[in-house]
């Protein structure tokens, strides 16, 4: 196969009066500017409908690279990784609403030209993902959601940002210098050296300077919202699968009832060994199970 084509681009635009209603009414006006969203495509060699993935809070496009890579290659479809707002490359907002975040994602996919795409959302990403499908579904042919459920969630979120507010970097170090000194920091807060790697993406260099690119005062002012999820009264009735961690909470017996309220064509299923990052703790079962998924009917 040949070299695949990743293109990235940043995205702010307006889609006015084609708005939802729920967004229409919120902003007040007749046009709302969403934030604007980065983003990676990696085109693949065959017309059938794209991919889209949502990573989760702290996390940024890149979580997805090798992932979508695969993706493309086993399917040869188009796959678009996005940084929600707030995150990564995206612009900042003081919102965090699962409403305005799937705004986001509506105005990038019409940008994109996207008339359909399969949405695959992790954790945050996931309730994105869902409140999306929820609020235009003829827009998403299927939907994935990986760990996690349209519920009120309980997490050790709100511990990353005490920690991420207590590192304080030296300037002018080196990446990997500064990386190690900030990991020291964050010991006493997170015991988890994988948890703590991944906050440390996080981490990026700016005039001489070190700080976290994620907007940590809107996540924590948000922190509520975001651990929440929408009311929802009509349902999304195409193939969804729910993909969870068999070590993991956020998918358990006690959410089965809400989730086929809101998805009655849903399937949900386990990787066994895995906890909350299942795609990152094993990315060869993760792409196995979301291929097999794409080629039901």
């Amino acid at each position: 196969m040949g070299a695949l084509l990743l293109r990235s681009g940043r995205w702010a635009g307006l889609l006015g009066d084609r708005l939802p209603a729920p967004f229409r009414w919120a902003s007040g006006a007749s046009s709302v500017r969403p934030v604007d969203l980065a983003y990676d495509v990696m085109d693949g060699r065959n017309t059938e409908t794209p991919l889209v993935f949502l990573h989760g809070l702290f996390g940024s496009k890149s979580n997805f690279y090798s992932i979508a890579k695969g993706v493309v290659q086993r399917t040869g479809r188009k796959v678009v990784t996005v940084d929600n707002r707030n995150h990564g490359d995206s612009g900042h907002s003081p919102v965090m609403t699962y409403e305005a975040m799937s705004f986001d994602l509506l105005n990038l996919l019409d940008m994109l030209q996207l008339s359909e795409c399969i949405l695959i959302g992790h954790s945050m990403g996931g309730k994105i993902a869902m409140t999306t499908a929820l609020l235009r579904p003829q827009l998403i042919e299927k939907l994935v959601v990986v760990d996690i459920s349209p519920i009120q969630t309980t997490t050790s979120f709100p511990n990353y940002i005490t920690a991420m507010r207590a590192v304080t970097v030296d300037d002018d170090l080196s990446r990997s210098t500064a990386r190690n000194q900030a990991e020291r920091q964050l010991q006493p807060y997170i015991e988890d050296f994988r948890t703590r790697q991944f906050i440390l993406t996080n981490l990026v260099e700016r005039d001489g300077r070190y700080t976290w690119r994620v907007n940590l005062e809107a996540i924590a002012n948000n922190m509520d919202y975001l651990m929440s999820f929408p009311e929802f009264n009509t349902p999304y009735t195409a193939p969804t699968f729910f993909l969870g961690g068999a070590n993991s909470p956020y998918i358990s017996s006690k959410n089965y009832p809400e989730i086929k309220r809101l998805f009655p064509n849903s399937i949900i299923q386990h990787v066994p060994g895995t906890g909350h990052w299942v795609h990152a703790e094993k990315p060869h079962d993760f792409i196995n199970a979301i291929c097999a998924f794409l080629e039901t009917s």
